[in-house]
């Protein structure tokens, strides 16, 4: 079952453990995978996309020695369905945590699936000990002077810290 090339598409604001596992599961099935940070103008972030790439890439090739010959991290701010005609990719990748998650994501993979019926989108289920991340709570977290080690990389934590 392994495609070529996939997307996996956020803000990442920051990376957490729950994304990192999400990658993990999504290697598996593809060769090479896009972690494509969103650029989105109309959003507020933490960390603006350049901080979040190199925060990524710091998290995956610097503290957990991921294989840089299979990640690439970039930004982008089209559609996404655009990016995976830019790159050759016919697999989108979502993660979900809850049944919360489901809703807006099943919308969002019935919109892309309209927009070219090529790409699949795979919907991955975080580990059950990672479901319960997200970014804004750790950076909720962070802010209020919480631990939030078990959440993040050691990249993560320098740079939350470097914001507060």
């Amino acid at each position: 079952m392994t495609k070529n090339i996939g997307i996996y598409p956020g803000t990442f604001d920051p990376i957490t453990y729950g994304h990192i596992d999400i990658i993990e599961r999504s290697l598996k099935i593809v060769k090479k995978l896009i972690v494509a940070v969103s650029n989105d103008g109309g959003k507020e972030y933490m960390f603006s996309a350049d901080e979040r790439i190199s925060i990524i890439k710091n998290s995956l090739f610097r503290d957990l020695k991921f294989n840089s010959r299979n990640i690439q991290v970039l930004s982008f701010n089209t559609l996404t369905t655009s990016l995976c005609r830019k790159y050759g990719a016919k697999t989108l990748f979502r993660g979900l945590r809850a049944t919360s998650d489901f809703e807006y994501e099943f919308q969002l993979a019935g919109m892309n699936r309209k927009l070219d019926k090529k790409i699949e989108t795979v919907f991955l289920m975080a580990d059950v000990d990672k479901q319960i991340i997200s970014s804004k709570f750790v950076k909720e977290i962070a802010i209020l002077n919480g631990n939030v080690d078990s959440f993040v990389t050691k990249n993560v934590i320098r740079a939350i810290k470097s914001k507060i």
